[in-house]
């Protein structure tokens, strides 16, 4: 196998879940993430050795995001589908048993309200907000992804915070009120 492969393998592809999360989030389908992710590995692949540094996952992200704004500019599309739900059962640490069915159903139905709630922020927050929280990307790995500067990025991270908290606390209040 030679070389070139070999490093990107090494230090890539552990980033794969990564670069799909974010083409799914920032709005793409099933099928147009798959697309776009694989766009983003051969172009990250054939730009490899131009890799300054070892950090890769905010360099690969990078290649994810100019691959999704180039297929969104190409199609005109610009809708947000919510990303697949991950339905995997967790058990409890402390005791090791996994929840009750009405644990597991209301803990789905909160995933299923934050994802539409990320969903409706403008794209800009929602990125700035699944690189941070999601893929535990610093302030500085986030400018270098979005290509912003870092001020932008603590201000789109701040924003979407508070319009996310906004929303979640105006659904909750707007229940309370049905009931």
């Amino acid at each position: 196998m030679d070389d070139k492969r070999s490093r990107f393998e090494a230090l890539a592809l552990p980033h794969l879940d990564a670069a799909y999360n974010l083409a799914r989030w920032l709005g793409s389908s099933p099928a147009d993430a798959d697309d776009i992710v694989q766009e983003a590995m051969l172009r990250a692949f054939r730009a490899f050795d131009s890799l300054r540094g070892s950090n890769v996952k905010p360099w690969l992200l990078a290649i994810v995001r100019n691959c999704f704004l180039n297929a969104k500019a190409a199609s005109g599309r610009g809708g947000v589908p919510l990303p697949a739900e991950d339905e995997t059962t967790i058990e409890d640490p402390l005791t090791g048993a996994a929840p009750d069915p009405e644990s597991v159903a209301i803990d789905a139905d909160h995933r299923r309200h934050l994802a539409a709630l990320m969903a409706s922020l403008p794209r800009e927050f929602r990125e700035a907000l699944l690189l941070r929280e999601v893929e535990d990307l610093s302030y500085r790995e986030i400018a270098t992804v979005t290509n912003t500067p870092i001020g932008t990025v603590m201000s789109r991270l701040a924003r979407a915070r508070a319009l996310l908290k906004e929303r979640w606390l105006s659904e909750v209040e707007g229940a309370q009120h049905e009931t």
